[in-house]
């Protein structure tokens, strides 16, 4: 578990350069406007915190460009957050490294600086030494309110708090506590649905909830690992072949810790491309060679729906069908309203795709806590902690 962090809320930072680290890895549209800007929203209540009184330089990376690329600057960010922050002086910063300091030094307080998308600089990923005192050079304070890349060994997550007095964040404060709240001392019965495409992953994970859980309920690509374990055909659906031996050794590790994994026992099968025809519902048992698995069936639902309907505590990450064809994202859907309809239980739900997934967003105010980071959720789950926030301790 980690050890006490120091959050913004419990320090006066007054008159300080603020190295602000956000997530506004949002998603874009085709013609490259902003889609959901769901974490330019979050990140507001810290922000107001600190602006009026200080210097903030934002830092954020966007995608993963390989090198610069327009395509990915994060102009189209810092317009977005001047609609929320109308007063306020926002400037972009299209290259810190170079000569022309004059920006920062002529920085007042409460005016906001944000960095050209920070993965344009090969030494972030690198966690390079010399880049991180570059971007520490430009601040008396650093803040990470970035839950989602906290797993991430990066130079403006893990470099740069070496380097300078740091502090955690209002969002990242909520994330570390409902999540600590969660996995320190869950209101039992647990159950965690884990679906998703891929299981390499989430294998770990899924070991780590057999001995917290109560039941682990696994749907999407990586249940199908499982059926192939447990002998069954699973005609041409996605698969990661080499960890069947893996999924087995699960299988028996839970039924000795007395969690129920619980496996899909009827399925749609039919074709990801089509949008006309709907799948057709089989038994797990009856799957033939040229069939591929895309949602959970009628009967898995109503298992599904009755186990999160006597929890007390759950946790959700990932989709449990193919849901970019909407014929087949109903199981996933089914998922999200059995949950928002659980009024007595703390829900957890994680990950881009699976809020992207479900239809209708009404209910999301039903959630007790809706994670920013997916793979960062899952992996202080797994470990305790993670890069980012070690770093700050």
């Amino acid at each position: 578990m980690p050890k006490d962090i120091k959050y913004i809320d419990s320090v006066m930072l007054v008159d300080k350069r603020i190295l602000f680290r956000v997530d506004y890895n949002v998603s874009l549209s085709e013609d490259r406007t902003i889609a959901d800007d769901e974490r330019i929203v979050q990140s507001l209540p810290s922000i107001k915190r600190l602006y009026p009184k200080n210097k903030l330089i934002l830092v954020s990376h966007l995608d993963r460009p390989r090198k610069r690329d327009p395509k990915l600057s994060l102009v189209v960010v810092v317009k977005r957050l001047q609609k929320y922050l109308p007063g306020v002086k926002i400037s972009l910063v299209p290259d810190f490294l170079s000569k022309n300091k004059e920006i920062f030094e002529e920085q007042k307080n409460g005016e906001i600086l944000v960095l050209e998308n920070i993965r344009f600089y090969p030494g972030e990923e690198n966690n390079d030494s010399e880049f991180a005192k570059h971007l520490a050079s430009l601040a008396d304070v650093y803040v990470n309110d970035a839950f989602a890349v906290c797993h991430r060994a990066a130079a403006s997550v893990v470099g740069v708090p070496k380097l300078l007095p740091s502090y955690g964040g209002l969002l990242l404060k909520k994330e570390v506590e409902m999540i600590k709240k969660v996995i320190k001392n869950p209101k039992k019965p647990l159950v965690a649905i884990i679906g998703g495409a891929k299981i390499s992953t989430k294998i770990n994970l899924i070991g780590h909830l057999t001995e917290i859980a109560d039941y682990v309920l696994l749907g999407g690509g990586l249940a199908n690992v499982f059926f192939l374990a447990q002998g069954h055909n699973i005609g041409k659906s996605i698969c990661e072949y080499e960890l069947v031996e893996k999924a087995r050794q699960l299988l028996f590790a839970a039924s000795a810790r007395q969690t129920a994994i619980v496996l899909p026992t009827d399925v749609l099968v039919g074709d990801a491309e089509n949008r006309e025809k709907g799948g057709e519902i089989r038994k797990v048992s009856e799957i033939s060679d040229g069939e591929a698995i895309l949602d959970i069936g009628p009967e898995t639902k109503a298992q599904f729906g009755s186990i999160i309907a006597r929890a007390k505590t759950i946790i959700w990450n990932g989709p449990v069908g193919y849901f970019e064809n909407p014929l087949f994202k109903q199981g996933t859907d089914f998922i999200y309203y059995s949950i928002a309809h659980n009024p007595e239980a703390i829900s957890i739900v994680g990950g881009g795709d699976t809020i992207a997934a479900i239809s209708n967003k009404e209910y999301l105010g039903k959630i007790t806590h809706i994670s920013t980071g997916g793979g960062a959720m899952l992996e202080f789950i797994e470990n305790g902690t993670l890069p980012g926030i070690k770093a700050l301790e």
